[in-house]
């Protein structure tokens, strides 16, 4: 039987994005490894209806699995999880994930923004963050939130986005503890949730 260690089950990285996600996901979960040891839940701005295709998609790039969120999942280690309805994606308590429309007022469903106040409130260990391309603000506040707790964020940075709209909103509020391109977040991730940059063996790290 294969044991994890307690410090690996603690981490969760959450990621949002809106337009331009997609093909921006593509990238940074194909740069993940097959033994990345964090749990990864994902916000992107779609259509419910197209949340099954683009999961099949990112599948066929990313070494870890990729599914859609269930009500009643627990985040696992080396698995990704995407809302897939029409409502928020958030924690219920420290190791439950459901669905819910509140707030009914938020412009997004599902909301970057009430995902992170969800891990501020419920989730027991240590987050990275991620806002990726896309229009708008959402994301913003909750990534300052969580730098706040003293959780690490990232922002994709102006030149690799696609859209600069929540990266942006995001830097403006210094609610980034890095701004970075987009093909170097995956290291910084693995960087920051197993302590060594020596942890990928990809070809985006380069050790002299």
């Amino acid at each position: 039987m294969r044991l994890k260690s307690a410090e690996s089950l603690e981490w969760l990285v959450a990621i949002g994005a809106s337009a331009g996600g997609p093909m921006a996901l593509d990238t940074l979960l194909s740069q993940l490894p097959k033994r990345f040891p964090a749990a990864v839940l994902v916000s992107q701005h779609v259509d419910a209806g197209f949340i099954p295709g683009l999961v099949a998609w990112l599948n066929r790039k990313s070494a870890l699995p990729v599914r859609i969120a269930v009500s009643g999942d627990a985040p696992q280690p080396g698995t990704v999880l995407i809302a897939g309805r029409d409502a928020h994606l958030v924690f219920t308590a420290p190791n439950c994930l459901a669905y819910t429309c509140h707030p009914a007022e938020s412009a997004y469903r599902p909301s970057v923004d009430v995902l992170f106040q969800s891990i501020l409130q419920h989730w027991p260990g240590k987050v990275a963050a991620v806002l990726l391309t896309g229009m708008g603000r959402d994301g913003a506040e909750g990534l300052r939130s969580l730098k706040a707790r003293g959780q690490y964020t990232i922002a994709q940075d102006q030149s690799s986005s696609a859209v600069y709209g929540m990266p942006k909103a995001a830097f403006e509020l210094d609610a980034a503890s890095e701004v970075l391109a987009l093909d170097q977040i995956a290291l910084h991730l693995g960087a920051a949730v197993t302590g060594s940059d020596l942890f990928f063996t990809s070809p985006v790290l380069h050790i002299n």
